[in-house]
């Protein structure tokens, strides 16, 4: 084949038609590799694929669509919309395919979305009114912009000016301030001095999600000022969502490098490690629990650094200059093991499917608000999982994924508890007597 120069630009759908063209519709995107699998129970990491049970829904399926899409050789339809919208984005099948082909099948699910909507087709209405929500009240929920600090407690101490800056993000601050009550409480028992965004607005997870470029660049741009405004060496999250929207998309977007922001980025895991293993935080309080820990989709797989790359692909598809792939091997998986497993009492045990085989609990990237059946189908897939290696309680990492499970437990009377990883440390961290 002739070269060619493609880039990993997500706006072009161009870049990705030799992967989508180069798909031998293997499966490996949908099935856990055999050296991992435990059995045929837990044999898929692909929930749309195994949801909905027809080829269409797995990536396999989706890069036969967006070929025939980009050759002008198929129309859009509503359940082609379905098609490219029913999927969580977890990266599941991208670090499948990577163990094979390499082919960018993420990268291109992602451009397939920004074209539905360059094309006025997507997103669908209940994204769009998501959207307008954002836009509107700065927050997913359309809740009162002056109430996103409504979270703070009095003994929260607060610093006008210092290195850590915490971005809430929308989810801990209208709806699980639980989340980021314990993130400031953790970091005032460690005595780190940290600041809040003077007017923190959403992250555009979302937005970016659903295909909507444009208003998530602007967004992007936006927040990544504000936050250098302040100073800040570290900007911190608790919401993995969040974490992989600042440290991978935003750069993705802007056309630079995660090392180019200006400040690094860090999920609370990775934080609390480090306090942790340098002395400055202790966790010394018993939590009697028999744990299992859900890998978060973008804390994991999703979140390695971004690295712009353009070049040219020349015979066999071999590019050049050469390509590192983003292969979710080197996401954040030991930090948030090795402090629950220093807790006290607590007893961790794994899933079947863990690391970058988790299977996705089915709440982000837009599939909660347009398909919430299928959403709560995932959770609930992950929650057999629990029983199945006797855990008392499941602990994740990101609040989307507290939120699900929380209403999947509820829904089905089950005896399981739910945490996030925030509330387990401050557990252990905190005296009886400063607890309330």
């Amino acid at each position: 084949m002739p070269e060619e120069k493609v880039s990993l630009d997500v706006t072009k759908i161009e870049n990705f038609v030799f992967d989508m063209s180069r798909c031998v519709k293997c499966k490996g995107c949908t099935w856990v590799d055999h050296i991992y699998m435990p059995g045929v129970k837990y044999s898929t990491r692909c929930p749309s694929a195994t949801r909905y049970l027809f080829d269409s829904y797995g990536a396999y399926g989706k890069m036969r669509i967006g070929l025939a899409l980009v050759e002008n050789r198929l129309d859009y339809s509503k359940e082609l919309l379905k098609i490219l919208y029913a999927c969580t984005l977890c990266g599941a099948c991208d670090v499948g395919c990577k163990r094979n082909l390499d082919l960018e099948i993420e990268l291109t699910l992602e451009a397939l979305r920004i074209k539905a909507v360059k094309d006025g087709q997507g997103p669908l209405p209940e994204h769009k009114k998501t959207a307008r929500k954002i836009m509107k009240n700065h927050n997913c929920f359309g809740s009162p912009h002056e109430n996103r600090q409504k979270w703070l407690t009095e003994e929260i101490k607060l610093s006008p000016k210092a290195d850590v800056l915490y971005f809430v993000g929308c989810s801990a601050s209208y709806r699980h301030p639980e989340i980021a009550q314990a993130t400031a409480r953790i970091l005032n028992a460690s005595r780190t001095p940290f600041m809040l965004l003077p007017d923190e607005w959403c992250c555009g997870n979302i937005l970016y999600s659903v295909g909507m470029i444009d208003e998530a660049r602007e967004l992007a741009q936006r927040n990544i000022d504000a936050v250098q405004k302040t100073g800040a060496n570290t900007l911190l999250t608790s919401c993995a969502e969040g974490y992989r929207m600042w440290k991978v998309d935003y750069p993705k977007i802007l056309n630079i490098s995660t090392a180019d922001l200006g400040f690094k980025v860090v999920h609370l895991v990775e934080y609390v490690d480090e306090l942790i293993k340098k002395g400055a935080l202790k966790l010394a309080n018993r939590v009697d629990l028999r744990l299992t820990y859900h890998d978060p989709c973008s804390l994991s797989r999703l979140s390695e650094p971004w690295v712009p790359w353009a070049g040219e692909r020349g015979l066999w598809g071999v590019v050049n200059p050469p390509l590192e792939r983003r292969r979710g091997t080197h996401g954040i998986y030991q930090p948030p093991r090795d402090v629950l497993n220093s807790i006290p009492g607590v007893e961790l045990v794994e899933m079947p499917r863990m690391r970058e085989n988790a299977f996705c609990c089915g709440a982000g990237r837009g599939t909660k608000e347009a398909f919430p059946d299928f959403a709560s189908w995932a959770a609930e897939q992950r929650l057999i999982e629990v029983k199945e290696v006797g855990a008392e309680a499941i602990v994740s990492a990101c609040p989307w994924c507290k939120n699900n499970f929380a209403k999947s437990i509820s829904k089905n009377g089950a005896s399981l508890k739910g945490f996030d990883f925030s509330e387990l440390v401050l557990a252990s961290v905190e005296s009886k007597g400063s607890r309330r």
